[in-house]
């Protein structure tokens, strides 16, 4: 229902205010650790389609960044998780 409303008064969650800011960001991580826009969006679907064969989650809020040290590069992911998949612990 809530989406409905939103829809209705233009806080449609794929504006194009929200594309160009995922963009900007997946620049920025780019940016900071020389790793390419196509490679962290190609990590983040992988990312995504591992983790649904066990849970339920909300892609659109999932948030995959890349951090730099002098020693390191840390991978921080951000995945809300809506729900556990029925059975899927059994598949093992």
């Amino acid at each position: 229902m809530l989406e409905l409303i939103q829809k209705l008064f233009g806080k449609d969650s794929n504006s194009s205010k929200d594309i160009a800011k995922e963009r900007l960001r997946l620049v920025l991580v780019h940016d900071r650790v020389n790793v390419s826009p196509q490679l962290m969006e190609t990590l983040k679907d992988d990312m995504f389609k591992a983790i649904s064969n066990y849970m339920d989650i909300n892609e659109k809020c999932m948030e995959v960044n890349l951090t730099h040290t002098e020693s390191s590069v840390t991978l921080v992911a951000n995945i809300p998780v809506t729900s556990m998949k029925r059975g899927a612990m059994s598949k093992r």
